[in-house]
């Protein structure tokens, strides 16, 4: 029987070339959490610690106080707070209850350290990003 988690994080681009040993130990360090109406998971410009997988319900995403879109199941936000502690670049609000697959920057890191396969995978997975934003490029 399939993992609805493993199943939600194989389509998160930043894992796309993590193979099933890799992506279950993701897996691993995601927490199922749930969060009220209206809770704040992000504020533009706080430090990013955190990646949200979004399993039910929506979030709102906010930049400067306008409403940019509205996220739901299968999608993601803050993957880039699990590679770099920046500033956030927008607000994320639920709207209506939300169940959520949390990792943390530190949790994530702590793997890369264990784990070369993982690390490189990951960093093929940015690599594969990057190559897609210049699709006319070398490479």
């Amino acid at each position: 029987m399939a993992d609805p988690k493993l199943d939600l994080l194989r389509r998160v681009p930043l894992f796309t070339q993590c193979k099933a040993e890799p992506l279950d130990l993701i897996s691993r360090l995601a927490d199922e959490v749930d969060v009220a109406d209206g809770y704040t998971l992000m504020r533009q410009g706080d430090i990013a610690r955190e990646f949200f997988l979004i399993v039910d319900g929506k979030v709102r995403i906010e930049r400067d106080g306008k409403t940019l879109k509205t996220l739901g199941p299968g999608d993601y936000l803050g993957e880039v707070a699990l590679l770099s502690e920046s500033p956030r670049t927008a607000t994320a609000v639920t709207e209506g209850p939300t169940k959520l697959l949390v990792i943390t920057h530190q949790g994530f890191n702590s793997l890369l350290d264990s784990s070369p396969t993982i690390r490189m995978a990951i960093f093929e997975s940015v690599a594969v990003y990057l190559r897609s934003l210049v699709p006319d490029s070398a490479g």
